[in-house]
């Protein structure tokens, strides 16, 4: 059995070790490339992101909502392909973008750990900045991560984002982290929630 075949959920991620995370990112890779090759797709998006996500996998808490203790936001939704084969998608990955299997991009009625439909929106900063005041009023301990990367960060929308961030209270602001793809922040290794919160 792949290493891919036995990652059901990020929990089951979590309980690889850093050396293991390797293997299964070249596995991931080759899924996409199969899939994107039979049924069309983005390819290259994907492929460039694959380390990231699964770091921010394996370090966050991106339970399915609403249960989840952190939340990923990707912008642009359609680098989500690593995201969606190890939250529970990748069996049906063969049918990528084919009606009634994996969408393209991320969508809620497809899977709980897709927090909302987006595309090329440029959505991804104001509403983590949003989730972010949300969480700090209810006093909840959770991080929200935006994804952003594909020349997404030229949009108007997240030109303005910035801003609001920077208006937010200490405790929003250490709640929100903004991850651009670019940035491959790979072999970070998993620390405790606890360990999390101190680097933070």
């Amino acid at each position: 059995m792949s290493l891919l075949d036995r990652i059901t959920s990020p929990d089951d991620l979590k309980k690889l070790q850093p050396e293991e995370l390797t293997a299964l990112a070249q596995e991931c890779r080759q899924k996409i490339f199969s899939s994107v090759s039979e049924n069309g797709g983005h390819l290259a998006s994907n492929l460039g992101v694959v380390e990231l996500t699964l770091a921010l996998h394996y370090v966050y808490d991106f339970g399915p909502y609403p249960t989840g203790l952190d939340r990923l936001l990707f912008d642009v939704g359609h680098q989500a392909y690593t995201h969606k084969l190890i939250t529970g998608r990748a069996a049906q990955f063969d049918k990528l973008r084919k009606k009634g299997s994996v969408g393209g991009f991320p969508s809620p009625l497809e899977s709980p750990y897709d927090l909302f439909a987006v595309g090329h929106a440029g959505t991804a900063i104001s509403t983590a900045v949003g989730m972010a005041r949300g969480d700090a009023h209810k006093k909840r301990d959770s991080r929200v991560v935006a994804l952003v990367g594909d020349a997404s960060i030229v949009n108007g929308e997240h030109q303005q984002s910035p801003g609001r961030a920077g208006r937010l209270s200490r405790a929003g602001a250490h709640q929100l982290h903004l991850r651009r793809s670019q940035a491959h922040r790979q072999g970070r290794r998993r620390s405790s929630p606890q360990q999390r919160r101190q680097h933070d």
